[in-house]
């Protein structure tokens, strides 16, 4: 049995594909092994196909590109005071945490 690799970033398994693309590796053959290292939430197999396809048009590049819109204000500091605040009260309801936390609209807790 492999040992599995929980939470991999995302440039990790982009690379891996990279390297097994450029290996002429077929994209079915590649998500097969990213399953069983990285779990079943790694990436579909449609997914692999997207990144195999970019790398074999010439993308080298295995991080996100830069997107334009609103930036996220959910860090790792947010999340820890967030789960703070539900193990303070398990009775906190979703418009309790909005109003303890302004900065996040609704949908962030749905």
């Amino acid at each position: 049995m492999f040992k599995t690799i929980a939470d991999p970033a995302d440039c990790e398994a982009r690379s891996v594909i990279r390297f097994l693309s450029a290996k002429k590796v077929k994209p079915a053959e590649i998500h097969r092994p990213l399953v069983e290292i990285y779990g079943e939430n790694v990436m579909t197999d449609g997914m692999v196909r997207k990144w195999v396809r970019q790398f074999n048009d010439g993308r080298t590049n295995v991080h996100d590109e830069a997107r334009s819109g609103r930036p996220s204000v959910v860090n790792d500091g947010l999340i820890a005071k967030v789960n703070e605040k539900i193990r303070e009260n398990r009775r906190f309801t979703i418009r309790m945490l909005c109003d303890e936390f302004p900065q996040i609209s609704k949908n962030c807790f749905a």
